[in-house]
């Protein structure tokens, strides 16, 4: 039975509330495609009964567990290159000239998903800089979903996730087959902190940074809660640091405390020099 225009509301105002993530109108296929995929599982019949249970306990596991299902998670290694085409070439070798005093690198992946992105930068780190592996790095990945967030943490991928963007010569060095599953080696798991992390929420632990990558999530929010992130994030950023964005996404009329560095194919985004004056 479809989703009824009743229960599409309030499944929508109920992700909105809990992640920011807006489902427009037109969009009815998508939730009841992907909160049917849970009636099997949870134990309920159909999606009008998950909305009844829903309004009983609005604040229970189900709720978090719709919410969950409701976030996309497309994502593969070397997604789009050109970013880290960029980052190789000259925004992480900048930052580590200008680090070189004090030693330390702190890195933020926000909106990791099934943690292919964070495992990038990863290899990038090892196969392009090795003086990092004396430094303090501080690498954090995270994700809305504890289910992403475990499969990050596990670093297990099907052979069809490893061939979306993994080069051969990375898969071999950095990958062990584990049955019908590749799994990154322990090393690379190590260096990453995967964390639960709602962007709409305060963010705990966070350190200043140095670079973060929050490709492909804004998309999903409306302009204020943009705004209030992208903020969180300027107040967060070291005066040199990079911000990288999805090619679709931008600071421009959301926050002007930012500047878009273009360079080739790509760019990233720093703090204006007045956003760092006034700071200071």
């Amino acid at each position: 039975m479809a989703i009824t225009p009743t229960d599409f509301t309030y499944i929508c105002d109920l992700v909105r509330r809990r992640s920011g993530i807006v489902l427009e109108t037109g969009k009815e296929y998508l939730v009841e495609a992907r909160v049917s995929s849970i009636l099997r599982p949870e134990g309920i019949e159909s999606i009008a009964a998950v909305v009844k249970k829903l309004q009983a306990d609005p604040a229970g596991p189900l709720s978090r567990r719709v919410v969950e299902v409701m976030t996309t998670n497309e994502t593969s290694f070397f997604r789009d290159i050109h970013p880290f085409e960029m980052l190789r070439k000259t925004v992480l070798p900048a930052l580590i000239k200008a680090r070189e005093s004090t030693r330390a690198l702190n890195i933020w992946c926000a909106a990791s998903s099934t943690g292919q992105e964070p495992y990038t930068l990863a290899m990038i780190l090892r196969e392009h800089f090795p003086v990092l592996a004396t430094w303090n790095v501080t690498f954090i990945a995270t994700d809305l979903s504890s289910e992403m967030v475990a499969k990050s943490k596990a670093g297990k991928y099907g052979q069809i996730e490893v061939n979306r963007g993994l080069p051969a010569v990375l898969m071999v060095k950095y990958f062990q087959k584990n049955g019908m599953e590749w799994q990154v080696d322990q090393g690379l798991r190590s260096m990453i902190d995967f964390r639960e992390m709602n962007l709409t929420t305060p963010w705990p632990g966070l350190p200043p940074l140095d670079l973060v990558f929050m490709r492909n999530v804004l998309i999903y929010f409306d302009t204020q809660t943009k705004r209030e992130i992208l903020g969180r994030v300027r107040r967060l950023l070291r005066p040199d640091a990079a911000l990288f964005l999805g090619c679709a996404e931008t600071t421009m009329s959301i926050d002007d405390g930012f500047e878009r560095v273009q360079a080739d194919n790509s760019s990233y985004y720093r703090l204006r020099a007045a956003t760092m004056a006034a700071a200071a």
